[in-house]
């Protein structure tokens, strides 16, 4: 179990990093499940990139500029932005077919999302990121450099030394522990390089659209050994998630207000023109929260999209899995709208890194949504995160294969796993629990619309809760429940005490006793050196 690099994540930031480094030096791909079940998969919108020759890099970037508000950092966004054309191309070379659009010069149907103010979103229908997983999977697979260890769970990181600090540059990441989910067994995986790209934190709240792996693992890891986390308050809440009580997260695609569908009340009445004057069009934390007010001031369960005046023949071409997964349920979208409510989505905070991929620790990188680069700001633009994936997911390879540890032998001090003083858990129903409850009360008070005391409320509970899963996880086995909430409960912490020293609204925070903006904006920057002892790993 001794690799080159090895990469914890299989979405579209993990194999991209993979398939850049392959050709070159030994990897491990690691997958909490299979390869295919990961938030990249469920993608449905498509990418954001300069290809129409109408549009510029220069709008691109007034965009997401605007919808960060004020918080993306612009050199960062530049770079990334102005890439996004290298990596359609290599993923059009990889195989992956997009919607064609005979009578486009490019060549590809373009859509328009909330926020952008051109059709810049290249999609394989409504299912783009099932279309890119599914054609880079197979890549990967028949990769030799390339070794996928699926069902395994990382637990932590190994660094050289736990006494040092990590600005020492004898100080570096040489691995991991992980646990075979099937056998239960853990083991040691060190490499000379390695990739945190875990996804985000959509499973710390009730009600989310991403998948069940994305519990925070790269982000609470990365915190433990001491790296810097920054934005965790921005949490950004999908406006349009199915409801249906067995349809669980579903996601209904920003393209649909797009392509024209408009939010309405149960009698029919339109409500977003009457909260911004760019409508269905608006960005999604000002969508969310107009759904959010239109709910709790009509005791709504949920809002309806509506998108039936357009064509059934166009419903089939553009959302052929909306349409489906709606029939399915009895509900017929050329005919009626569809019931949705707000979900978390995606964080847009995470790791603190370089343009490269670099974090604080020498040796670790971290990528995509379980990173924080500034490309989202206050609120991502939608489609960007793709995008960054792709960008940074090759400038991290890129990187790798620059340091000279990929030619020299490292020393490697990871000593074995001890569970020679934990017996197996006599009540799992605890882990059961505290899931549930954790979920509920970030849902309840660290949700779209915040206030102080509900913050500290959260803040409190959290504590008990840390405390709880600390002493069940010193004295029992771990399991992959018990290892995701402990990740989870160390997320929530970092969401509430950045949304706590955030003492104003902006972008995707809404606070109600700081209601106003700031003059300057400022990133939340938090920093572990003070928990460090507390949160060291077992060994």
């Amino acid at each position: 179990m001794n690799f080159d690099v090895v990469i914890v994540g299989s979405g579209l930031a993990g194999q991209s990093v993979a398939l850049h480094l392959a050709d070159r030096c030994r990897v491990a791909l690691i997958a909490k499940r299979q390869i295919q079940e990961g938030a990249s998969n469920w993608a449905q919108g498509g990418i954001a990139a300069v290809l129409d020759p109408t549009d510029s890099h220069s709008q691109h970037i007034t965009d997401t500029l605007l919808a960060g508000a004020g918080l993306c950092d612009e050199s960062n966004s530049r770079y990334i932005i102005e890439h996004s054309r290298d990596v359609i191309e290599w993923l059009i070379k990889q195989g992956v077919s997009f919607t064609r659009d005979s009578s486009s010069e490019l060549g590809f149907h373009l859509t328009r999302e909330g926020g952008h103010t051109h059709r810049r979103i290249i999609h394989a229908a409504d299912a783009t990121g099932h279309a890119v997983i599914t054609t880079l999977s197979e890549r990967v697979r028949n990769h030799p450099n390339i070794t996928v260890l699926e069902n395994y769970f990382a637990i932590d990181l190994i660094i050289s030394n736990q006494s040092q600090s990590l600005s020492n540059t004898e100080c570096y990441c040489q691995g991991l522990y992980v646990q075979n989910i099937e056998s239960s067994q853990i083991h040691v995986i060190t490499a000379k390089q390695t990739v945190l790209a875990t996804g985000g934190a959509g499973k710390v709240y009730l009600y989310t659209t991403n998948p069940d792996t994305s519990t925070g693992d790269g982000i609470a890891m990365a915190w433990r050994i001491g790296c810097r986390i920054a934005n965790m308050e921005f949490i950004q809440f999908h406006p349009t998630c199915l409801y249906h009580p067995y349809a669980k997260s579903f996601l209904i695609s920003e393209a649909v207000r797009g392509e024209g569908g408009v939010l309405l009340l149960p009698d029919g009445t339109r409500f977003m023109p009457l909260h911004d004057p760019r409508a269905e069009l608006a960005p999604r934390d000002i969508v969310a929260r107009a759904i959010d007010f239109e709910m709790k001031k009509h005791g709504l369960d949920c809002v309806y999209l509506d998108i039936s005046h357009q064509s059934s023949s166009f419903l089939n071409e553009h959302f052929p899995t909306i349409l489906s997964r709606c029939h399915e349920l009895g509900i017929d979208i050329t005919k009626q709208g569809i019931p949705v409510v707000p979900a978390a989505h995606y964080t847009c905070g995470g790791i603190v890194t370089d343009i490269n991929g670099r974090t604080d620790l020498s040796r670790l990188y971290a990528i995509g949504e379980t990173a924080y680069t500034g490309l989202h700001g206050a609120n991502r633009l939608a489609s960007n995160s793709l995008l960054e994936c792709l960008v940074l997911g090759k400038a991290t390879a890129e990187d790798i294969l620059r340091q000279n540890s990929l030619k020299t032998t490292i020393k490697i001090n990871a000593p074995e796993w001890d569970e020679s003083r934990v017996c197996d858990p006599d009540e799992e129903v605890v882990v059961a629990h505290n899931w549930d409850e954790l979920r509920r009360m970030m849902w309840n008070y660290v949700g779209i619309v915040r206030t102080t005391k509900r913050l500290e409320r959260a803040q409190h509970r959290i504590h008990l809760l840390r405390e709880e899963i600390a002493e069940y996880y010193a004295n029992f086995r771990v399991s992959r429940d018990l290892l995701e909430l402990r990740n989870l409960v160390d997320v929530a912490s970092l969401i509430i005490e950045s949304a706590l020293s955030r003492r104003e609204s902006r972008g995707l925070h809404f606070s109600r006793d700081f209601p106003n903006t700031l003059p300057k904006a400022l990133p939340t920057v938090l920093s572990p050196k003070k928990h460090r002892e507390k949160n060291k790993p077992r060994l």
